[in-house]
């Protein structure tokens, strides 16, 4: 490895936000027993924009799964913002989900009796905020990805590209540390990808906020800062993406 690459390693380490180590996911059903992870080491620095590409049945869903705490891994550690997740019990990492994370899908993921603020602000008043602040943090996240204006529409109200921003809308609406993204413009034309990976960059540039986006499409892994190739269940290597390093312009 450079110089250069093993001194930006060493730094992710010092600083990293999301840390895995010899993890493994085995999906067992007694007929078929599939290894989607076979044992992947790996760091996220706080701040970075990375891409987790890999053709399909790789493990790029699994390992995001497994990373944010959704799935819980056969083997290994995964520990984020210091915290080891294999030590906390169901309830208590429901919780820091709730409160120290945020998700956005590829199909959105919107309940479609809600208007677009009411999907934002549901997580809030889930996890027990009270109805006003819910319903003001809600509005100036929705004013942060330009949606003001559509804030009483419903999701069959808006196009694909309105419906993605309100997914990050609700993503972003608690303030996360980290964004975990599933194809986000997998379900988009090419012009509205656009849009949204320029709206990613900027909330990633301007809140320092760690985004780790699992996608097919290498145009969007140009723009990350970082991007990790799975194949059978294991990472096979790293490449550095079009994307100023986290901390610079």
């Amino acid at each position: 490895m450079p110089d250069d690459e093993v001194g930006q390693s060493e730094d992710r380490m010092a600083d990293a936000i999301i840390e895995a180590s010899a993890l493994e996911k085995v999906y067992d059903t007694g007929a078929v027993r599939v290894e989607a992870l076979r044992g992947v080491d790996m760091s996220v620095g706080r701040g970075e924009m990375v891409a987790i590409m890999g053709p399909s049945g790789c493990g790029k869903t699994t390992l995001l799964n497994c990373l944010s705490g959704i799935d819980e891994p056969s083997a290994g550690r995964v520990t984020i913002e210091g915290t080891d997740l294999n030590t906390l019990d169901d309830d208590t990492r429901t919780a820091y989900r709730a409160q120290r994370m945020g998700f956005i899908f590829q199909f959105y993921n919107l309940l479609p009796v809600l208007s677009a603020i009411e999907n934002v602000e549901l997580p809030l008043l889930v996890s027990g905020t009270s109805a006003t602040e819910s319903r003001e943090r809600a509005n100036a996240s929705l004013d942060r990805v330009g949606l003001t204006e559509w804030s009483k529409h419903r999701p069959s109200e808006l196009s694909g590209g309105q419906r993605q921003r309100v997914t990050i809308a609700r993503a972003l609406v608690n303030d996360p540390a980290i964004v975990w993204a599933d194809e986000p413009t997998g379900d988009l034309d090419s012009q509205t990808a656009d849009e949204v990976m320029t709206l990613m960059e900027e909330l990633n540039h301007q809140n320092s906020q760690t985004f780790l986006i699992v996608s097919h499409d290498s145009e969007v892994a140009a723009r990350c800062h970082r991007t990790i190739f799975m194949r059978d269940g294991l990472i096979e290597r790293e490449q550095a993406g079009g994307g100023a390093s986290p901390g610079t312009s």
